[in-house]
């Protein structure tokens, strides 16, 4: 009988990275974080499946100083570095820069950003709101996208414009706008035909370097 693992659940995620040579006889590192969870990291490094407790470091070389559910902390040759849910980038010669992607956005004629975007995938047409909190759509749309809000939301009483309405509060997998891309990003689904238009709100919007550059609204990932 097979023996189940006695680790609890953990938070799927997408991070890869790769570790450069710091000289130029070393062979580049491949590492990809498939979860993470509180002081605790499941990676894989050059292929093989490494499963590291805070403190832990690889064969390979690569340490985990800390983790939890959004990002973890990873130490090569004695550099470390913070790695967000979802980020990607390249480490090493003491951390070199990653690329970052980044996506110009210009207003409509009415002055509103709108752009197409993706949610899990599926495509969406979003309405720019910083005002909005999180990610916001109505019923019809989480139904086309294949959002189970009933299911897997959690209940909750959103006040609009009006009244207040009725709500599910949910976690998308993924969230892209551009080359943009976000993992696990927190969005409500509003009961009915309101907002007409999803809303790109706080919970994507904070966790990108967002500037004006003229006209255009740049969005650009955090290191």
């Amino acid at each position: 009988m097979s023996r189940r693992s006695s680790l609890p659940p953990i938070v799927s995620v997408l991070l890869a990275l790769t570790l450069l040579p710091t000289s130029p006889t070393a062979q580049a590192i491949e590492v990809e974080a498939k979860a993470l969870l509180p002081g605790m990291a499941v990676v894989v490094i050059d292929g093989k499946r490494r499963t590291l407790k805070q403190g832990q470091t690889s064969p390979e070389g690569v340490k985990l100083l800390s983790a939890d559910s959004k990002a973890a902390v990873v130490e090569v040759d004695g550099k470390s570095r913070r790695l967000e849910l979802g980020a990607s980038g390249s480490l090493g010669g003491g951390f070199t820069t990653p690329e970052q992607a980044e996506v110009r956005l210009y207003p409509d004629t009415s002055g509103m950003y709108r752009t197409h975007g993706s949610i899990n995938g599926m495509p969406v047409e979003f309405l720019v709101d910083t005002g909005a909190t999180t990610i916001a759509m109505n019923s019809t749309v989480a139904r086309q996208l294949g959002v189970d809000y009933r299911y897997k939301g959690k209940p909750i009483g959103v006040q609009t414009a009006s009244r207040m309405e009725r709500a599910w509060m949910v976690n998308l997998d993924t969230v892209k706008v551009g080359d943009v891309s976000l993992h696990n990003v927190e969005a409500s689904v509003l009961e009915g035909d309101f907002p007409a238009m999803t809303l790109l709100g706080m919970s994507f919007l904070g966790r990108l370097d967002m500037r004006h550059d003229g006209q255009a609204m740049v969005l650009r990932t955090k290191f």
